[in-house]
């Protein structure tokens, strides 16, 4: 059995939604591409939207499409902000 392709997974940031679950991503190194959400995602109806940060994954023959495998968690200035004051 042969060893599957590594897949490379980026950092980016939802920069516009699109139909049928498709996003435009902005990686971290400044590359746009077009990512999906993935069934995981779509199953458990975790909502993105743009602005979020999220992670993707990035096969080795088509490096501008992705698959969204997670979004990360937001980071709340409010609740930083009351945890500096107590």
């Amino acid at each position: 059995m042969k060893e599957k392709e590594k897949k490379s997974i980026y950092e980016g940031l939802i920069t516009e939604s699109l139909s049928n679950g498709m996003f435009r991503v902005r990686l971290d190194n400044e590359d746009l591409i077009l990512g999906y959400i993935s069934g995981k995602i779509r199953r458990n109806f975790i909502r993105i939207l743009p602005g979020d940060r999220v992670l993707i994954e990035v096969g080795p023959y088509d490096s501008t499409r992705g698959r969204i495998v997670y979004r990360l968690p937001k980071k709340d200035k409010d609740k930083d902000k009351d945890s500096n004051n107590n």
